[in-house]
């Protein structure tokens, strides 16, 4: 999971500033938020992935949680989607076998209707095909001085 977070002094020191500046950079964040997942799922409908069901982009949640403490936004996939991670991070699926669980064989077409009781799959070497850190790299000066602008413009 991705989070962009104001934490240790620079949360005290957001604390003591001004409600007004606090304001100004909780909507900065909820505009950049939306941003970043824009291009998250643009990158999901074909820009990094070419979707299947969609599954994974309806996944993509925002959250933003405001405290004392300071402001933190989270552009994430919410656990649902099984090959989320190997899709962003890639890696190796070691080879195994596929039984059927609920029938006698499986089944599945090759240019033809094809059956078999099992199936040994050899290992499979996934690209990494970042969708939320590439995302987040392109939009990383954006988020800086956007937040750098809220703050300069809340104190004037």
């Amino acid at each position: 999971m991705l989070a962009l977070s104001l934490r240790d002094g620079v949360s005290v020191a957001l604390a003591a500033m001004p409600e007004r500046v606090q304001a100004a950079l909780v909507e900065k964040a909820n505009a950049l938020a939306a941003e970043l997942e824009a291009s998250v799922q643009q990158k999901l409908a074909g820009g990094v992935l070419n979707p299947r069901t969609g599954a994974l982009a309806r996944s993509i949640v925002t959250t933003i949680m405001e405290s004392a403490a300071g402001i933190s936004v989270s552009v994430a996939s919410n656990g649902d989607v099984k090959y989320a991670a190997i899709h962003e991070f890639g890696g190796t699926i070691p080879p195994h076998e596929i039984v059927p669980d609920k029938a006698r064989a499986l089944a599945f077409a090759i240019g033809k209707q094809v059956f078999a009781r099992r199936v040994n799959l050899p290992a499979v070497t996934m690209p990494e095909r970042s969708y939320l850190r590439s995302s987040l790299a392109e939009m990383a000066d954006e988020i800086r001085d956007g937040l750098s602008e809220a703050v300069v413009e809340a104190v004037q």
